[in-house]
């Protein structure tokens, strides 16, 4: 009953959120077990009594900050200064301008709706296809919530019981090798078509630019700094680096005012309530599932099918990508977790932090993938472009992402080595 509840409610289009809760409630209506019920309000609250998820506002907070300072264009134009002198260079830029917008904002979907907009205009004017732009841009996004700080990493921790610390610097040499592997794939698709050179600047007006990024740069160094020296966790750096923002905003950039501030953080809460009602909702929809020992049941099909832990993650990886085509990177997060998180550690021995970044990366592709890939339509939405025809271009970009989920799924140390 619950299970078609589930498909039902998943069909008509409901937010994943209320499918987790009503499916919950259904499950235990079903189950003529009135004790249940009474629990459902203190499973539902009490998963949010959490330190670790004061992260996620604060996160969110940090990338409105810098929309609203004009720190993004800033490091854009410090990647210009030094890359847009070689062929192809508006690529790489939109890149690495990428990356180092990732160590700040930490969200795909905003990470890929603001970049579209500054970068494919650019991109354009220099000469480049609006589709390939927009593809660059787009997969450029992936990068958003791998690279510290990550929502989604912040969101699997916490479903795992993991510390946020741990999970955050797995992520950073998988974030370093997906963009050395898109920096390699501009430049074998560079042999095939003739990109655009850029304007050379001279070594005054590098620096220049150096120095109108360098008080930017400090907003990922606080943060990331902040938690690889141990000084403080994860929501106190998200904290410092949301001051630091707002200081640079208000004091260096001068583009935000005082009268700003109540529009940025009613966009800050609306945003991080979505977030953290999936996250409760996932705490109750575990909890049922732990009860009617659904894992149990998914652990015994599963060891009949994959004998061996790399069999099991090989599979795992099959079903994720299916997963996140049609369902959003942290909702699938919140679902599947709950199922294989217990048969990943307790069956196949397979750690935790290792496989949540096999499993995030995973998912966060999905926001890429057709029929419904929320951060293609988003990036050909701003950019004015067929969805498709972003994709067909972006193709080598998903092949890539691939290779790398294949091999930090097989070679754990690039997930662990830092930890």
């Amino acid at each position: 009953m619950a299970a078609i509840a589930f498909l039902v409610l998943l069909f008509l289009g409901v937010s994943i959120g209320l499918v987790l809760c009503i499916t919950a409630l259904v499950f235990i209506i079903g189950s003529g077990n009135p004790l249940l019920l009474d629990s459902y309000p203190l499973q539902l609250f009490g998963s949010l009594n959490n330190f670790g998820l004061l992260a996620i506002p604060l996160f969110i907070l940090i990338g409105e900050l810098m929309n609203g300072a004009g720190i993004t264009q800033r490091l854009v134009r410090l990647a210009a200064a030094f890359l847009g002198a070689i062929r192809g260079g508006l690529a790489y830029i939109n890149l690495i301008a990428n990356m180092m917008v990732a160590s700040i904002l930490g969200s795909a979907t905003a990470q890929i709706a603001m970049m579209t907009q500054v970068m494919v205009p650019e991109m354009e004017r220099a000469g480049y296809r609006r589709d390939f732009s927009t593809a660059v841009t787009a997969f450029g996004g992936l990068l958003g919530p791998i690279i510290p700080p990550s929502i989604v990493f912040v969101v699997y921790a916490v479903l795992a019981q993991l510390a946020v610390r741990d999970m955050l610097l797995a992520g950073l040499l998988p974030g370093l090798l997906l963009t050395g592997l898109f920096l390699g794939t501009i430049a074998l698709m560079g042999l095939r078509y003739n990109y655009p050179v850029g304007e050379k600047l001279s070594w005054r007006e590098k620096g220049g630019a150096l120095k109108k990024a360098l008080p930017m740069l400090i907003i990922p160094a606080i943060i990331i700094g902040t938690i690889l020296g141990g000084v403080g966790s994860p929501t106190e750096a998200a904290a410092l680096g949301a001051l630091t923002a707002a200081i640079i905003g208000m004091f260096v950039t001068k583009s935000l005012r005082l009268s700003d501030f109540p529009a940025i953080l009613l966009r800050t809460g609306l945003n991080s309530a979505l977030v953290l009602f999936l996250v409760a909702s996932a705490s109750v929809f575990s909890w049922v599932l732990v009860y009617g020992q659904i894992p149990q049941a998914a652990a015994g099909w599963i060891q009949t099918v994959a004998t061996t832990p790399t069999a099991f993650m090989l599979l795992v990886l099959v079903v994720l990508v299916l997963v996140g085509t049609v369902i959003d990177g942290i909702a699938g997060l919140i679902m599947v977790v709950p199922i294989l998180l217990p048969i990943a550690t307790d069956v196949y021995g397979i750690h935790p932090v290792h496989f949540g970044v096999v499993v995030s990366i995973n998912l966060i592709l999905g926001l890429l993938s057709p029929p419904v890939g929320i951060g293609l339509y988003v990036a050909a939405s701003v950019a004015h472009v067929s969805p498709l025809a972003v994709f067909k271009v972006a193709l080598p970009f998903f092949l890539v992402t691939c290779i790398a989920l294949l091999l930090l799924a097989l070679v754990p140390s690039i997930s662990l080595i830092l930890l």
